[in-house]
């Protein structure tokens, strides 16, 4: 496959205009033009770049990429030594951010409620459609105590997390959204959720939970959003015969 016919696929894939991001989402650093080997991440951090380069990697897909708004635009220090590796090896990247997040198929949000089991999903954002809304809600085949829905969850993402469970109530209706999303407990709260998860906490989403009735559940930025990069590879793989490979590089927060 080539650059071209990969760039179109996962615009095709992604729709990225439909989105309003903080970085851009699609081709960010050009290399070669013939692709034979993906890897597929959710940061393109300096150990993600290096594992693809001994994978023998031509293109690389992460969730977060470069280029953010805000940050500063000179290409100095740690923004050098990344680009200058990626130049230097001729990678491609690819970031997708909000796409990816809500992406149905192989998006971080649907994969999560997935793993977990939820059935029904619909939108966090209420006003936006299912395949626009960042987060979804769904519901449990079986209520579940919270002792035992903390299990579910820890088994799912592969690590301990902080659950907040802030009464004897079972748990049927689960909010979610990946990454740094802990305002959105009150979208949670509107969606009649009784539990909401995401990746982190800030102190004030402790307080929200335990005064409006809502248990609570950080279960780390990194864990709950290796999901889309995962399903990504698989289904790449699967699709469009080319080699593409998930890569982790492990990250406690």
């Amino acid at each position: 496959m080539n650059i071209k016919e990969l760039e179109s696929k996962l615009t095709a894939l992604f729709q990225p205009r439909s989105f309003k991001d903080y970085a851009p989402n699609g081709l960010q650093v050009e290399g070669k033009g013939e692709i034979k080997k993906i890897v597929t991440g959710v940061t393109a951090s300096m150990a993600l770049i290096e594992e693809a380069v001994k994978r023998e990697a031509d293109a690389i897909i992460v969730h977060h990429g470069y280029f953010w708004k805000g940050e500063s635009q000179e290409i100095v220090g740690m923004k050098y030594r990344r680009l200058s590796r990626l130049i230097k090896q001729d990678i491609n990247l690819f970031g997708y951010h909000l796409p990816m997040d809500a992406h149905l198929l192989v998006g971080n949000n649907a994969n999560l409620a997935r793993g977990l089991g939820l059935q029904s999903l619909r939108p966090l954002e209420m006003e936006k459609s299912l395949e626009e809304s960042i987060g979804v809600v769904g519901t449990l085949e079986q209520p579940l105590a919270p002792e035992a829905f903390h299990q579910l969850v820890k088994e799912t993402v592969g690590r301990d997390v902080l659950f907040e469970s802030v009464s004897e109530q079972m748990i049927s209706e689960v909010a979610l959204c990946t990454g740094g999303a802990q305002g959105y407990i009150n979208k949670a709260l509107a969606a009649k959720a009784d539990v909401f998860i995401t990746g982190e906490v800030s102190e004030q989403t402790i307080h929200i939970a335990r005064e409006e009735g809502i248990h609570f559940c950080a279960a780390g930025h990194h864990a709950t959003e290796c999901f889309g990069p995962r399903a990504l590879a698989e289904y790449i793989t699967e699709h469009w015969g080319v080699d593409c490979e998930f890569v982790d590089v492990p990250n406690p927060a």
